[in-house]
């Protein structure tokens, strides 16, 4: 394994989700977050992460399941969310190694939650949006979703679709093969004020 400095968090959460509005006092919560690491000085993929969140504020619905996969059942064995925030500090650097995710949206919903439960953020200020890299990277007029990016640079679709552990192992794949492109930039897509 290459040293610390070359090491990258890919990060991917599934959240409580529902087909129109949430029900009444819902609020969607992150209920599972997938992460890889990504060894980019060898370029590699190194390891494989997934933890479970137990939901408060909201209840994994039939539309959820089947979108993702997971059950209320299999997301009550989860830990609690500021627990979650604790191991990826912990056990993934997380405050300290650089990450990326696929779009905005998981870094936002991380944000909105750290703050809504009094928590502390987990991440470092260097965030790669790997959707936009990926775009700019092939001259694409439209940001594809992940799926879509994996057909266009030829890789396959690894596991299930809306996983979290699986959606950031192939987000990881997609990072190694822009980096193989020299199109991995070393400047962060998201600016530091986005976290005031």
């Amino acid at each position: 394994m290459g040293t610390s400095a070359g090491l990258l968090n890919v990060v991917d959460i599934e959240a409580t989700c529902w087909e129109g509005d949430p029900p009444p006092g819902q609020v969607s919560e992150i209920i599972e977050i997938g992460l890889t690491t990504v060894d980019l000085v060898a370029g590699e993929r190194v390891g494989k992460h997934r933890v479970l969140v137990r939901p408060r504020r909201s209840a994994v619905g039939s539309f959820c399941t089947e979108l993702t996969g997971l059950t209320q059942a299999e997301v009550d064995t989860g830990v609690e969310f500021a627990e979650a925030c604790r191991l990826l500090a912990v056990e993934h650097e997380a405050g300290g190694r650089s990450w990326a995710s696929w779009g905005d949206y998981d870094r936002k919903q991380f944000t909105r939650q750290c703050r809504a439960a009094g928590v502390r953020y987990p991440f470092g200020r260097r965030h790669w949006n790997a959707k936009l890299v990926f775009t700019e990277a092939h001259g694409l007029r439209k940001r594809p979703g992940m799926a879509q990016a994996l057909e266009i640079a030829g890789l396959p679709l690894e596991g299930r679709h809306h996983r979290g552990e699986d959606d950031a192992w192939n987000i990881a794949a997609l990072v190694l093969h822009l980096a193989a492109r020299d199109a991995w930039p070393p400047t962060p897509t998201t600016p530091p004020d986005a976290y005031a």
